[in-house]
């Protein structure tokens, strides 16, 4: 359903939101409803329709149907051909390689806003020196960017962003240029200053771990839609499609048949459990790495061949491929190393599996 997006009290909002490149459509019938002091990530592969979606509602581009609002208050609606441009919508923007002016200070790259809009010297210096404080930059206002570090460089456009005190900032991929280490480090820091700041944020990035620390939702974006906008918890626990579940790496998708009494793996006749009368006769599911205890191939256990493995925080994570079912690829967390070509038996807690709604039938 389209919701008017005048009538509603969130911060910014979106109605049947749509983008074409003349035949060819970006972005297909978008809603959806921030309300203030929340995060909302956009996440998903390049090409999904998250960067256009970000730059419809800074006003850097036109929606070829329906309207967004900010604070209650239509900025573009393409029914009517209302459009506010960015510096009339009250909101900051933080970019993916900072855009810091290299031969401005980091006090002169703050204050930059606010001398656009023809604020007082020292109400400018005032505000500029307030702005970084916010962000424990107070010290540095008289440097030069290329005198700090990736991450400082970060705050400083976030000081840039807020020293207006928009009512909206904008995240565009602000820690893609950052090193892995630096990268990691750097999102638990954002979202608390995000939390601290009280700030309402939209925030586009491709990495899940990045959207799931820092949002209170997400919209996980394919093909121009919105696939499923949840909680970071719903999103884990209730992925609505296998798709969404793959792009999260939850686990393996595996598609069933129902024969006599079990569920088998596809086109194969290794049984997964059996059948439950409430299901239809084929379905797809999601087999979490929790659900899943890896040892020795025994008769009990379905057998299985290491394809390849990556250390992480927790353990080993392995992507093995059952034998004796074509293309179905599971995740497995081991406490100890498994190496590729390795055999491995698997037990599967069944409650556990996520069943999709809707079935869908391969080609044969």
């Amino acid at each position: 359903m389209t919701i008017d997006p005048s009538t509603s009290n969130a911060a910014v909002s979106a109605a049947g939101l749509e983008l074409h490149y003349g035949a060819t459509p970006v972005l297909r019938g978008i809603d959806l409803s921030l309300g203030q002091g929340k995060t909302l990530a956009l996440l998903g592969p390049s090409g999904c329709g998250k960067t256009t979606l970000l730059r419809l509602v800074a006003g850097l581009l036109a929606p070829s149907k329906g309207s967004v609002a900010i604070a209650g208050q239509i900025v573009a609606d393409a029914a009517t051909n209302a459009f506010s441009p960015p510096e009339k919508r009250n909101l900051g923007m933080v970019f993916q390689d900072y855009a810091l002016w290299p031969h401005m200070t980091v006090g002169g790259n703050v204050s930059f806003p606010l001398e656009m809009r023809g604020v007082s010297r020292a109400d400018r210096e005032r505000r500029t020196l307030h702005a970084l404080d916010r962000v424990g930059l107070s010290a540095y206002a008289g440097r030069r960017p290329s005198d700090l570090s990736g991450g400082q460089q970060q705050r400083v456009a976030i000081a840039r962003a807020i020293v207006a005190e928009p009512q909206l900032i904008l995240f565009d991929e602000p820690l893609s240029n950052l090193d892995r280490e630096l990268r990691e480090n750097m999102v638990g820091e954002l979202a608390e200053l995000i939390a601290s700041l009280g700030l309402t944020a939209i925030y586009v990035t491709h990495d899940h771990s990045e959207a799931l620390t820092l949002a209170d939702q997400v919209a996980v974006m394919r093909g121009g839609l919105i696939e499923q906008l949840a909680t970071p918890d719903e999103l884990v626990a209730q992925p609505a499609t296998p798709e969404v579940a793959d792009f999260l790496r939850l686990g393996g998708i595996a598609e069933l048949e129902r024969r006599d009494a079990c569920w088998v793996f596809r086109n194969s006749d290794i049984a997964l459990m059996r059948a439950d009368e409430g299901r239809t006769d084929n379905s797809r599911v999601l087999i979490p790495v929790a659900a899943i205890t890896p040892g020795d191939i025994q008769p009990d256990r379905l057998a299985a061949t290491v394809l390849r493995s990556q250390f992480r925080g927790d353990g080993h994570l392995a992507t093995v491929s059952l034998i004796g079912a074509d293309h179905v690829e599971l995740q497995v967390l081991s406490r100890h190393k498994l190496k590729p070509g390795d055999g491995v038996g698997l037990l599967i807690d069944h409650d556990q599996i996520r069943w999709f709604a809707h079935p869908v039938h391969s080609p044969q």
